[in-house]
């Protein structure tokens, strides 16, 4: 792989090409099909111990005071275990950071100080420097923390959010930057990315898409199955078996989410956000 120049103006070009690109599939996530199967959920902790394979969580919090969730539906949990038997086999771990979200941890997770604090630099080093307009950072923002339900596959309890480390040192496989990582480096093929960290992408994501989880072009760190964007990327026109949902835990039913095209945070929260987010940042 042949890097492209490193300068700011190469760096901004590809980064705004991507997102154009993001926001081109949120779109074809919003006209797809879907057809709730009502599946329940089942979680992954639990199955990773019963199955005996080496596995590990985040202890971190999602947003402000609330927990991750380590579910999704019942019938991608052996899809995930198989994955991590495959990776201990490999001499690696996978850890989960991230399950399923409800639609109160996704829009939380929109206004989080730190994630959208990095959204709204990114949008002004595209911008050159300029403080962008409301409606830019709510496009920019669409493509890197699903603001609709319809779009977010963490809602649909059909994805997980993922990192990988070395069984015998402890220390994370390099992908070039952490989970959560913002920047050109965060596509997957991004140019900016040395070749080791390319080949361990790449080889985490065979591992993964073996078992059916397709990854999300934009984000190293995030696949799923089952949903509108799994369908997108492997060509399946038919329509999804799983959507946006409620999820009770005590009956482990789901309920489809009815205001599944509303934003979590309309342009207005966005606006305010901004302006918060400009006296953080001084």
């Amino acid at each position: 792989m042949t890097e492209l120049p490193d300068d700011d103006a190469a760096r901004r070009d590809y980064w705004a090409d991507q997102m154009e690109q993001g926001y081109a599939f949120v779109e074809r996530l919003l006209a797809f099909p879907v057809e709730e199967c009502g599946e329940g959920f089942a979680s992954l902790k639990e199955a990773a111990v019963s199955s005996g394979v080496d596995m590990l969580f985040s202890t971190s919090k999602i947003a402000g005071d609330l927990d991750r969730v380590f579910f999704m539906r019942e019938s991608l949990v052996e899809d995930v275990m198989a994955i991590g038997r495959d990776m201990n086999k490999r001499g690696w771990v996978l850890k989960i950071e991230d399950g399923f979200r409800s639609l109160e941890m996704q829009g939380s997770l929109v206004r989080k100080p730190e994630v959208f604090d990095a959204i709204l630099q990114k949008c002004i080093w595209e911008q050159g420097g300029e403080i962008p307009s409301v409606k830019f950072v709510f496009r920019r923002a669409i493509v890197m923390v699903a603001n609709i339900p319809k779009i977010g596959t963490h809602m649909s309890g059909s994805a997980i959010d993922i990192s990988v480390f070395d069984k015998g040192t402890g220390e994370e496989v390099g992908r070039a930057g952490p989970y959560l990582e913002m920047s050109e480096r965060t596509p997957m093929r991004s140019p900016f990315i040395k070749e080791t960290a390319l080949r361990n992408r790449l080889e985490i994501t065979q591992m993964m898409e073996t078992h059916g989880l397709m990854h999300f072009p934009f984000e190293f760190w995030h696949y799923n199955k089952g949903d509108a964007g799994a369908h997108i990327l492997t060509g399946n026109s038919a329509a999804a078996k799983y959507g946006p949902v409620n999820w009770d835990p005590n009956t482990n039913t789901v309920t489809p989410v009815s205001n599944l095209m509303d934003p979590l945070n309309p342009l207005s929260v966005i606006e305010e956000e901004i302006g918060a987010a400009m006296e953080r940042l001084g």
